[in-house]
């Protein structure tokens, strides 16, 4: 598998936002709106609208307040033993105008004194002013949310997010998706992989009822915290979306390989993993081949034996020679083609027949498909659902194989549906697979004009 694993990191990295907003960073001043003249603010205008406008000090403030701020800014100034003064004055900041510029003086102050603690006190204030408005009321929410999730107060962190995911904040850099991906982030922070999980499974379904894109880190991450976790089945969830919505080779290998390493499957439901993983690509080691092979069984389907050898040794994955077993069992498919190949008229005249039991079906069906003649497996596999003691799923499954070598993928995709138990995510891959194959058809297809 590549680049699905990743360590849980703390809610300070959480996908990179915190250095996308510049407040976040740690590093950005800010500038105190209205106070630059403390003078001025204390006058009386005649004009009433003029003073309604001006910012509001009370006396009280404005003596606590001028000597602490040319105190901090004062070059060398000892933060830490001011932070009693900075705590002192936050009492006395009742108007909005007075919690704003305290909210400023406290987190300007707290970055010089690498104290998110009181980072987050004079972002909160700055809130609590009810002064920021629009995009800077938004943006103080993100910035908020990101030093409280590095403070672990996660149940806080995600409402200030939620504040700015709801207002639609998208500045340049930062889009919503990024913002609901953190909202996940922070769940998974806490080890509450679930709920992230339920959260992205929930934005992903929002989007497609919008008819927007999906965020392709949306699909990796959820299929990351499901892998690492084992949460099943809600990580085929994300698997099936993801190669459904981003079929790469390299998307379609982790899928397959993730689906193996997650269960112990027994060898027909690994040969049809192994028969998808052929064709989207993911075959691509020795040992890989060698699984196959064995799925497979030389005896029962050597056309499909030799194919596969035909393929390593094509691909040189496996050098002719270098292995006595995999030579071994190539001589012996080849053998067995010949007769596999003048036994199948027969076989279909029997499988044919009314009175035919279901294993002579099943042999057919099984033995048209080892030699990609799908028309007639899916014939077979067709009547074998109706006969009693067939097991479903398998049916199901390589019925729906078979309907994708004809290129019936809605139909493939209805019997992939229908499969139960522990097929169930091998089923899932083949009919995200039919899907992709019904797209690439659809693209192709000449259009038709009345």
């Amino acid at each position: 598998m590549t680049n699905l694993s990743s360590p849980r990191r703390p809610a300070r990295f959480a996908r990179q936002l915190a250095l996308a907003v510049a407040l976040a960073s740690g590093t950005a001043l800010l500038a105190v709106p209205g106070f630059a003249d403390v003078a001025y603010a204390q006058k009386k205008k005649k004009d009433e609208k003029q003073e309604a406008a001006k910012p509001v000090y009370s006396k009280a403030f404005v003596d606590a307040y001028t000597p602490l701020e040319t105190a901090i800014k004062a070059p060398g100034a000892d933060v830490v033993s001011l932070k009693p003064q900075i705590n002192a004055l936050a009492p006395l900041a009742v108007s909005p105008d007075e919690k704003l510029v305290t909210g400023v003086l406290m987190y300007n102050a707290a970055i010089g004194a690498k104290d998110p603690v009181l980072q987050l006190q004079g972002v909160e204030l700055m809130l609590a002013s009810g002064k920021p408005a629009g995009d800077e009321l938004s943006r103080y929410n993100v910035v908020a949310s990101q030093i409280a999730g590095q403070l672990e107060q996660f149940d806080k962190a995600r409402g200030y997010l939620q504040k700015a995911i709801d207002s639609g904040y998208s500045p340049q850099g930062i889009s919503i998706a990024d913002l609901q991906l953190s909202m996940a982030e922070f769940y998974f922070s806490e080890k509450r992989d679930q709920e992230g999980l339920n959260y992205l499974s929930e934005a992903i379904a929002a989007r497609k009822a919008q008819g927007a894109s999906v965020d392709e880190r949306w699909y990796r991450r959820g299929v990351a915290v499901a892998y690492n976790g084992e949460i099943v089945p809600q990580v085929y969830d994300f698997v099936e979306g993801w190669v459904s919505t981003y079929p790469t080779t390299a998307n379609w290998r982790d899928a397959v390989n993730l689906t193996r390493n997650l269960n112990e499957f027994e060898a027909p439901i690994m040969l049809d993993l192994f028969r998808l993983g052929d064709r989207v690509d993911s075959i691509n080691a020795k040992n890989d081949y060698v699984y196959y092979i064995e799925a497979a069984d030389t005896r029962r389907l050597p056309a499909e034996v030799k194919r596969v050898i035909d393929e390593a040794y094509t691909r040189g994955v496996i050098a002719k020679g270098s292995d006595s077993w995999i030579e071994e069992q190539y001589k012996l498919a080849s053998g067995l083609v010949v007769q596999d190949k003048t036994a199948l008229p027969v076989l279909e005249r029997d499988a044919n027949a009314p009175t035919a039991q279901l294993r002579t079906v099943l042999a057919a069906a099984d033995a048209f498909l080892s030699h990609d003649e799908f028309a007639k497996a899916a014939g077979f596999y067709e009547r074998a659902l109706g006969m009693t003691g067939a097991d479903r799923n398998l049916v199901l499954s390589r019925l729906g194989i078979a309907q994708v070598g004809v290129g019936n993928f809605a139909g493939a995709r209805e019997s992939f549906a229908k499969v139960e138990g522990p097929r169930v995510p091998v089923a899932r891959l083949w009919s995200a697979y039919a899907g992709q194959k019904a797209a690439e058809a659809s693209a192709t297809a000449p259009a038709t004009g009345g």
